[in-house]
């Protein structure tokens, strides 16, 4: 268990839960893993609690684990990202020989990973940015894995990954995403669909239970029926699971002893930061980190309570219907949100001339991670139908599940506006939906105001070129 022989398959570093679940994964299927952490108590206390789970190569300093790793060496670096995530780099280049390979497998921006595989890359040493989704229980028992960096690094290290990770009708859910950022910024994306999803669904509950005035354990029952429906997810899966639980101190739902002030990481954000630099519109992502935003600004909230709602709606009357108008709305807006996320990824691609695939992407998505659903198999089908898809909405299947679902889509957000009942989630992912399928949107307005006090120009439908209007010279056209 001490020695640090040459050894190890892989060794992993930063040794918190997700790291910790990570090296018993590994070590569960076979690999010698080395265990590195500053805290040398964690080591000792991942051995003591499982090392009969498989072979762990305890180590107490950097140079000890590197010395314990089978070259090409693999190290895993499960830290904070950020500087300590530049300070374990370093520290492990040093010791580091030609042809090694660190992994990241933390929630690192991926302009950061792109800066580190260039640095790494002239130091002849193979850097790889791998997203990693499942939280702490897909950690230990199979992740959804996103490695970018080298091809040639996923040679020794693929087959690894592989074995660990999810896997779904025999297919692992894992595959090489591309070079440099690619992996970590298809990861980003995944945590921004993620963000729209939860809120979808924090926005299906509260409209059950505010417009329908539904108990908890019934929205409950609600939420376990859909999963074994079109809406078969993960997120739904546990939502039935959170809503069933009661608070052991009062007895009343645990939902309605937590604090509604939603808490993020980050990766929202950056997702919503990218897509602003792409010109990519992922508005049902942006109305979900901006509604985590408001939840959380609970002073603001607080002082505004009283503020005018006008005359309010009555709730429907027929409640059954109106929880299946729910139902469907959620569909197509979660189609939407992974509609406008594969957007995303593709102009990320081309941003960065990664040669991403979408359907790997859906089949990696399948197992393990946190967006893990059913339409997921839908998703790789749209795509292996027709690898050029210009927006999953519209891929035949999902066209027609759409336009199956709109009208209770504009019933929900109808209903939702006239009962003063916030849905950002809903409305904006109708709102796209409709901007979409417009024959012309009021663009042609802005386009005409931006040359009238900027001299920006525009085009006509009528004839090829680029126009400006004299607007203070008496009007006329020229053709700039």
């Amino acid at each position: 268990m001490t020695e640090t022989a040459a050894r190890a398959q892989i060794g992993v570093t930063g040794l918190a839960v997700m790291g910790s679940n990570i090296a018993r994964n590994f070590a569960r299927h076979g690999h010698t893993v080395a265990l590195h952490n500053r805290s040398i108590a964690k080591t000792d206390t991942l051995i003591e609690k499982h090392g009969t789970e498989g072979d762990f190569v305890r180590t107490e300093t950097m140079e000890e684990f590197v010395a314990a790793l089978q070259k090409p060496r693999r190290v895993l670096i499960m830290v904070k990202a950020g500087d300590p995530t530049d300070a374990v780099i370093e520290e492990l280049a040093s010791l580091m020989e030609e042809g090694d390979i660190i992994i990241d497998g933390g929630n690192s921006l991926y302009t950061d990973t792109i800066r580190r595989e260039a640095a790494m890359s002239k130091r002849g040493l193979n850097f790889v940015g791998a997203g990693i989704s499942g939280g702490e229980e897909g950690a230990l028992n199979g992740p959804s894995i996103m490695p970018g960096g080298p091809k040639e690094s996923y040679e020794s290290l693929g087959p690894l990954l592989e074995s660990i990770s999810a896997h779904v009708d025999g297919e692992p859910c894992c595959t090489h995403i591309g070079p440099n950022g690619a992996g970590h910024f298809v990861k980003m994306v995944h945590n921004g669909i993620e963000y729209a999803d939860m809120q979808l669904i924090g926005e299906a509950y509260d409209l059950m239970r505010k417009a329908l005035d539904l108990p908890v354990a019934e929205i409950a029952d609600v939420f376990r029926e859909w999963n074994s429906g079109d809406l078969d997810s993960y997120l739904v899966e546990i939502t039935a699971e959170v809503l069933s639980q009661i608070d052991a101190e009062t007895g009343k739902p645990l939902v309605d002893v937590i604090v509604d002030a939603a808490g993020q990481k980050g990766t929202g954000r950056w997702t919503v930061k990218s897509a602003l630099d792409l010109g990519i519109p992922t508005t049902g992502i942006a109305e979900a980190v901006f509604a985590r935003a408001l939840s959380s600004a609970t002073d603001q909230r607080k002082q505004a309570k009283g503020l005018a709602s006008g005359n309010l709606a009555a709730s429907p009357t027929d409640k059954k219907a109106f929880v299946d108008d729910i139902n469907k709305a959620l569909y197509a807006s979660k189609v939407v949100a992974y509609a406008q996320g594969f957007d995303q990824i593709a102009a990320g691609s081309t941003e960065y001339d990664w040669n991403l695939h979408p359907g790997d992407l859906a089949t990696i998505w399948r197992g393990g991670c946190i967006i893990r659903a059913k339409f997921l198999n839908r998703i790789r089908d749209a795509y292996a139908e027709n690898p050029e898809l210009p927006s999953l909405l519209l891929a035949p299947y999902f066209r027609d599940a759409v336009e199956n679902a709109v009208d209770s889509w504009r019933r929900v957000v109808a209903t939702a506006t006239t009962m003063g009942i916030p849905v950002p989630a809903f409305a904006s992912s109708l709102s796209y939906y409709d901007a979409l399928r417009a024959d012309r949107l009021p663009a042609a307005l802005t386009q005409g105001l931006r040359d009238f006090f900027g001299a920006h120009t525009y085009q006509r439908i009528d004839k090829a070129g680029t126009f400006h209007t004299l607007w203070s010279e008496g009007r006329t056209e020229i053709e700039a």
